[in-house]
């Protein structure tokens, strides 16, 4: 635990400006998987060999046994790492434990508020209940997904162990955490479903840029407003108004 939250904290110091976060539990930290065998590192190998997505990043900010409720102490932390878009991909120990669905949505909700704060885009990913915890509670648990990124307008993959789970050629002996072929069956799914969004994610960023308040290359309407007060100073024989003009010419970038 300790070696991953290490390894953690060195990605998010390092993390630059175009990178994609994952917050997630035991499935997204990659547990029992050497840490560059799990989904998330293995999303980064495939953006980067891409040309068309080789300037992202991604950050693996899963932490073994985290419940909802831990993602959004967490959230603070890894926006500290500044990424353009955080890859939601937690619930599962919620459902395990039989925690209230209501609570589980106050938290995703939370979570995503923090992201949009912070400037960043959310993406969420849906997990499933199996039935054997009771239909009533899987059925609400595995509709709160959907729901949830519609009502907040959210880029959605609707199951992160979509053609993973209850597979045993895909999992370890817990039937529950993917193996290392399994981490590579979701990175690709994953990573099918993230490299569309990138794009867009890039144009948020240069049109928020756009938006910030004006700085030193907006300055020649001040020497232009300086320049003009000048031509209305009096002339004298040695055309000194010209000069203020050549002045103000020079200053501008």
């Amino acid at each position: 635990m300790v070696s991953r939250l290490l390894l953690l904290a060195i990605m998010l110091a390092t993390v630059h400006a175009e990178s994609v976060a994952f917050l997630g539990d035991s499935l997204t930290a990659g547990q029992g998987v050497p840490a560059e065998q799990s989904y998330p590192a293995l999303v980064g190998v495939a953006l980067a060999a891409d040309a068309a997505t080789a300037r992202w990043t991604a950050v693996n900010a899963g932490v073994s046994g985290d419940t909802s409720a831990g993602g959004l102490r967490r959230i603070d932390w890894v926006l500290k790492g500044k990424p353009r878009l955080v890859v939601i991909a937690l619930g599962a120990n919620d459902g395990l434990r039989g925690l209230a669905v209501e609570q589980l949505e106050a938290n995703l909700r939370g979570v995503v508020a923090k992201v949009r704060a912070a400037g960043a885009t959310p993406l969420l990913v849906g997990m499933r209940m199996p039935k054997n915890l009771g239909p009533e509670y899987a059925g609400r648990f595995d509709a709160l997904y959907p729901r949830l990124a519609a009502e907040l307008q959210l880029p959605f993959l609707p199951f992160l162990l979509d053609g993973v789970a209850l597979k045993p050629e895909l999992n370890q002996a817990d039937m529950i955490h993917p193996n290392a072929d399994g981490h590579a069956l979701i990175a690709r799914n994953v990573a099918a479903w993230l490299k569309p969004l990138l794009p867009a994610a890039s144009d948020q960023q240069a049109a928020a840029s756009n938006q910030r308040p004006a700085t030193s290359d907006q300055r020649p309407a001040a020497s232009d407003q300086q320049a003009a007060a000048s031509n209305q100073r009096p002339a004298t024989s040695d055309q000194r108004p010209a000069a203020s003009d050549q002045q103000a010419a020079a200053t501008t970038p």
